[in-house]
């Protein structure tokens, strides 16, 4: 219960950065979906923004609550995006993933000039890696990306759902959740990832987040680059 008020309270010190006219990168999980919910309450009282989702699901929770959408067709730069984390470290290095739109997670906070990082006070640690890394693999390369990545030292694992069968992407990939333990050079990490043929896009977000809200009880906490 307490990280579910942590949540709703980071999301809602996210919404003064909102300011009417923008465009809005709409982040997908649970804390990024209380934002969406409290961004549909201020459209109703009249605010003016167009949301680019960045899942599926994120897409279908904002229409029904009647926020206008656009696309990345459309519009190439977005204003601010809000959006969760699994994980954020001192450096603002952020695992993502853990809901699966990773790809879509990343492609928008690269076209967004403030990203802003909404999380319950679980997910600031002082290392990143206790949570397993989400790379998201074309299935040609499954087996030979999952090899690869184990020689690095990671457990490899392929997301499955309850049913036994592959989790799959918006994108139509399958996902991969590499346990390292603690990942002492996330730097280096995430361009080893980047450079192995078959991997689609990996959770380490470095450079990205612009101010991360950390709710701690009733506090927030502000963190900044």
């Amino acid at each position: 219960m307490a990280n579910d008020e942590e949540k709703e309270a980071a999301a809602r010190a996210s919404l003064r950065f909102i300011q009417p006219g923008q465009v809005i990168g709409l982040g997908s999980g649970s804390t990024a979906a209380r934002f969406i919910k409290l961004l549909g309450e201020e459209v109703r009282k009249g605010l003016r923004i167009r949301g680019i989702p960045t899942s599926v699901r994120s897409r279908e929770l904002a229409e029904s609550l009647g926020i206008p959408l656009t696309t990345l067709d459309e519009c190439q730069e977005i204003a601010v995006t809000v959006d969760g984390a699994d994980e954020v470290d001192p450096q603002l290095r952020l695992i993502k993933g853990g809901g699966g739109a990773l790809l879509r997670e990343k492609i928008v906070a690269s076209a967004t000039r403030q990203e802003i990082i909404v999380a319950d006070a679980s997910k600031q640690v002082a290392t990143l890696g206790k949570f397993p890394l989400p790379v998201e693999v074309i299935r040609f390369s499954q087996a030979l990306v999952a090899k690869k990545i184990a020689a690095l030292g990671a457990h490899v694992e392929l997301r499955t759902l309850s049913e036994g069968k592959p989790y799959v992407t918006d994108e139509n990939n399958h996902i991969l959740d590499c346990h390292f333990g603690a990942i002492q050079d996330p730097d280096k990490l995430a361009q080893q990832l980047s450079e192995m043929p078959g991997v689609v896009e990996h959770g380490l977000f470095i450079g990205m987040a612009s101010v991360v809200l950390v709710a701690r009880g009733n506090e927030i906490v502000e963190l900044r680059r």
